[in-house]
């Protein structure tokens, strides 16, 4: 987060309808929940996504082949401000490699990027009136994913994510394993 630099430990494996969750846990009790790459809960942070809600994605690799971007809707808590049911509308699409990331000793181009952002068409009527609620979190930066595609199985090694506004992070994997896919 900005230049502070923490390391994490991967503290179990949990699971939900959609798979294999990751629970990484740092040295000052912080815990962020990962499920193939994507943020499902954070807590401990200045800003906390207490839970996440994903719909049924398709895999990394079928973005990947798909000519057109993914629309789809996320639905997340989040704390402090006790917003709960927060609906953020969705935009997932493949990028060419960024020339600027906080990616380390991995040549970017050898990774296939992703980009999700929240769309911003205006919102009419009743929709409105909610999206007044909750206007602080529908200007979120967006998020990028970078995966390994080799050797036949997909592994999200690198993500970008705000959890707020002023509030943004960066990881990375720094040691991973093809055992380490779920089958």
């Amino acid at each position: 987060m900005g230049k502070q630099v923490a390391f994490l430990v991967l503290g179990f494996f949990d699971s939900d309808r959609h798979g294999q969750v990751e629970v990484w846990y740092s040295g000052r009790r912080e815990a962020i929940r990962l499920q193939d790459g994507r943020l499902i809960g954070a807590v401990g942070l200045a800003t906390e996504w207490r839970e996440v809600m994903l719909p049924d994605l398709p895999s990394w690799s079928v973005i990947a082949k798909s000519k057109e971007p993914l629309s789809w809707v996320r639905v997340r808590d989040v704390m402090p401000g006790y917003r709960y049911g927060v609906r953020d509308a969705l935009v997932l699409r493949q990028i060419p490699a960024p020339e600027k990331s906080a990616l380390l000793n991995i040549d970017p181009k050898e990774l296939t990027w992703f980009e999700e952002r929240i769309q911003t068409e205006p919102p009419t009527g009743g929709t409105a009136i909610l999206s007044a609620l909750t206007s602080k979190d529908r200007v979120l930066p967006p998020a990028r994913y970078a995966v390994d595609f080799r050797d036949g199985y997909e592994f999200v090694v690198y993500g970008e994510q705000c959890l707020s506004v002023d509030f943004c992070f960066t990881w990375q994997r720094w040691h991973y394993h093809k055992t380490d896919q779920k089958p």
